[in-house]
């Protein structure tokens, strides 16, 4: 045998180590076991935001950026078939995919389907007059859509246009939000906190348990509902209380039925298709806020069957159609219900016959409070259910108490004549007929008025005709806010006709196609607020090894700048919200997520996972209607004037507006504010730290418990009871050999004296 071939058989020892793994001790392997952990559990505090804030943002965004009339039911009567033809024809060569038309017999029946909400609106022509039939009551934005369309088309045909809402929105709730926010109110009510009860107190969800829970909690919170909606804010009237608080209660079952099918199926993951489902596709295709039909096909399909557009269509039907028209929406949520829990039912069945538990036996979240898990029971479930009762009612109180009835508020407006007295003769009209509605201030010089229109000083300016121009002009800004922009223009049009004057409107900042309703800055600020308050609650749960500052600050430093990258991703070439800007939206997107994660880390160190309640409250609650976003802060009460200049989501909308349509100008006072909450919120964490120790742990649940989730209850207390005897027996051996060798010890001691005597 050659030595080469005597080498390959016989390696030396150094050539084995390459090849061959050493095993490990019991300690080295623990601790490689351990260190996976850590990274596994440092990575999830990337993922689940990720995945969270990500589908939202990008369901958001993709459905509501761009809105255009599709397919809208209309009905059409007239006196004579050959003027129906003519309007119909001249309709569809204006925009023919907008509507989808319909012909009627008669105007009656065209105010029927108007009334059934089987279409958006009807034109009856009679002779040179077209009446056009609406019902605000069906939605605000379906109404505004819809007459946009038609009124061109019946100008163009030189008709006389008499309007007429069918059912109008109440004075208490002019733009229909009370329905929206109560059902949305709910929903979260329900797939919330079956979520969270699966991770702290599992044993909730065996079916004998969660069924009555679950009633309960439909009455409970539904009645929080009708009390916030209807005695505080005067939303719903007394006659339609019960109706409401039964049909809310049944939303609130249905989609806890449903969450609680989902906790089976995905188990601790369930949180996101619950949050698809309920809220991401189902908050676009309600048809509450946005009319689904100015919103991608598919939207119309999920309108006919979530629990979400189920529980809006029922309760406008009780608040503003006197309850006509919502059996069939009731009866969804309701065979969905059945449905879920058949399904629960028949996965219990299974498990149990594979000889598993039919409920989850391990504790991920073992406190909620961020102290140790409490010995009492009682408390555990108090905290449990606290923490979703009190979201939904600082939900309910702030979003709706903001945004129940839109008004102008001291919205600036500047009055331009020929002299300041003029302009100040005009202002002292209007402020006697439109008192506290509107600032005005007098001017004399437009060029001076379109600029701080342009910086966004004034929300419009309305120009008196003079000799260099007949005409008068109202200038407004879109891109700096929709509403308020649409509000001035409504209502100096108006104010320039009555007056005998010809109206110009000009467009100083127009938005673009792709975000015509200017939503984007808002929803794109959301992304932001959210992907901030999510690192910390994830991470205090998954991995609280980083709590320590000095970990922290890194972590969040790095995740900043990723999901900032992912958000701006997704707003721009991912769903075309957004043309350019990449640099700047990630820039001020990382300060943004910091700024919101070091204010979420204050209270999670105060108060663990409660700290969802206050940090929701800042960010969000009081946040989206102080952002100037989706209405006009000089549309709400004079408070949200006050938050707009404070809270971290204004300066994150405002600076995205600022970015993307003034080219910056305006940027710096925002980053500013949100420079403020991280300074300040990293310097009160400092302190908070030097006074409270951090829990780098997850809180430990007692064998005990575990065991009795795990269906041995009886084998540990067995156990438990023969360690007891051992220990017992034990100690009663080491008291016989004490016995025993202190009676060796005494008669060596007397022999001793024996021998001295």
């Amino acid at each position: 045998m050659s030595n080469d071939a005597a080498v390959t058989e016989n390696p030396p020892p150094s050539r084995r180590a390459k090849h061959e793994k050493q095993p490990l001790s019991e300690q080295e392997a623990a601790a490689k076991r351990a260190k996976a952990e850590k990274i596994g559990r440092t990575v999830a505090v990337f993922i689940m935001p990720l995945m969270i804030v990500g589908m939202m943002i990008w369901g958001y965004l993709g459905a509501m950026h761009h809105q255009s009339a599709a397919n809208m039911p209309v009905a059409i009567s007239a006196t004579s078939s050959a003027a129906a033809s003519d309007f119909a024809r001249a309709l569809e060569d204006s925009n023919a995919e907008a509507v989808d038309l319909r012909f009627v017999d008669s105007a009656r029946e065209a105010r029927e389907l108007v009334y059934d909400r089987e279409v958006t609106a009807a034109v009856d022509l009679d002779g040179d007059t077209a009446t056009l039939y609406t019902a605000s009551g069906a939605g605000m934005s379906a109404t505004s859509a819809i007459t946009a369309v038609l009124t061109p088309v019946i100008m163009e045909q030189s008709l006389e246009l008499a309007s007429q809402d069918l059912v109008p929105l109440p004075e208490n709730d002019s733009m229909g939000m009370g329905a929206m926010l109560l059902a949305t109110a709910m929903i979260t009510a329900g797939y919330m906190p079956w979520s969270m009860a699966f991770s702290n107190s599992p044993e909730l969800l065996k079916r004998r348990r969660a069924l009555p829970l679950l009633g309960g909690w439909s009455i409970l919170l539904s009645g929080l509902g009708i009390l916030v909606g209807g005695p505080i804010l005067g939303v719903i009237p007394a006659a339609s209380i019960l109706p409401a608080w039964s049909t809310l209660a049944l939303g609130v079952f249905a989609v806890g039925a449903g969450q609680l099918l989902l906790t089976r199926i995905f188990g601790a993951m369930a949180v996101i298709p619950g949050m698809f489902l309920f809220m991401v596709l189902g908050q676009p295709a309600s048809n509450m806020g946005m009319s689904v039909y100015t919103l991608p096909k598919i939207f119309p399909f999920l309108h006919q069957f979530l629990p979400m557009p189920a529980l809006g269509e029922a309760m406008r039907s009780v608040l503003y159609f006197n309850g006509d028209g919502a059996a069939r929406h009731i009866l969804i949520l309701a065979g969905g219900a059945v449905a879920a829990l058949l399904l629960v039912a028949l996965l219990d069945a299974l498990r149990i016959a594979k000889g598993k538990s039919d409920i989850p036996t391990q504790i991920n979240v073992a406190s909620l409070h961020g102290g140790p898990r409490p010995k009492n029971k009682a408390w555990r479930y108090i905290t449990l259910a606290a923490l979703p009762f009190g979201m939904i009612a600082i939900m309910l109180s702030s979003m709706l108490g903001a945004m129940q009835t839109p008004v102008p508020r001291d919205m600036p407006v500047a009055v331009v004549g020929s002299s300041v007295e003029q302009a100040q003769q005009t202002v002292d009209s209007l402020n006697e007929s439109m008192e506290g509605m509107f600032e005005l201030t007098a001017m004399d010089n437009a060029a001076d008025a379109r600029y701080l229109v342009e910086s966004q000083e004034l929300t419009g300016a309305f120009v008196l005709p003079s000799e260099q121009s007949p005409e008068a002009a109202v200038y407004t800004a879109q891109a700096s806010g929709n509403a308020a922009s649409q509000l001035v223009v409504q209502v100096f049009t108006q104010i320039g006709q009555a007056q005998q004057m010809d109206v110009d409107h000009q467009e100083l900042a127009p938005l673009p196609e792709h975000d015509n309703m200017g939503t984007v800055a808002m929803y794109l600020g959301m992304g932001w607020v959210m992907a901030g308050f999510m690192v910390i609650m994830v991470g205090a749960t998954a991995a609280p090894h980083m709590a320590p500052l000095q970990k922290l600050v890194p972590l969040v430093a790095v995740y900043s700048a990723f999901m900032s990258a992912v958000l701006c991703l997704i707003a721009g070439p991912f769903t075309g919200a957004v043309e350019g800007h990449f640099g700047q939206l990630f820039s001020v997107g990382m300060f943004a997520i910091f700024a919101v994660a070091m204010l979420t880390t204050v209270f999670n160190r105060l108060l663990g996972m409660v700290c969802l309640v206050p940090t929701m409250l800042i960010v969000m609650f009081l946040g989206v209607p102080a952002s100037n976003g989706g209405l006009s802060i000089y549309m709400e009460p004079r408070i949200f004037t006050i938050l707009h200049d404070i809270l971290p989501m204004p300066a994150a909308v405002e600076a995205i507006r600022a970015i993307v349509y003034f080219d910056g100008v305006g940027l710096g006072s925002h980053l500013v504010v949100l420079a403020i909450w991280a300074l300040a919120c990293l310097a009160v964490t400092m302190v908070i730290d030097q006074l409270k120790p951090v829990q780098t742990s997850s809180h430990p649940v007692s064998a005990e418990e575990l065991a009795a989730l795990q269906g041995r209850a009886l084998e540990a207390k067995a156990s438990e009871a023969a360690a007891s005897a051992d220990a017992i027996d034990a100690e009663a051996g080491d008291l016989a050999d004490a016995e025993a060798a202190a009676g060796e010890s005494g008669t060596g001691d007397r022999e001793k004296d024996a021998v001295s005597v």
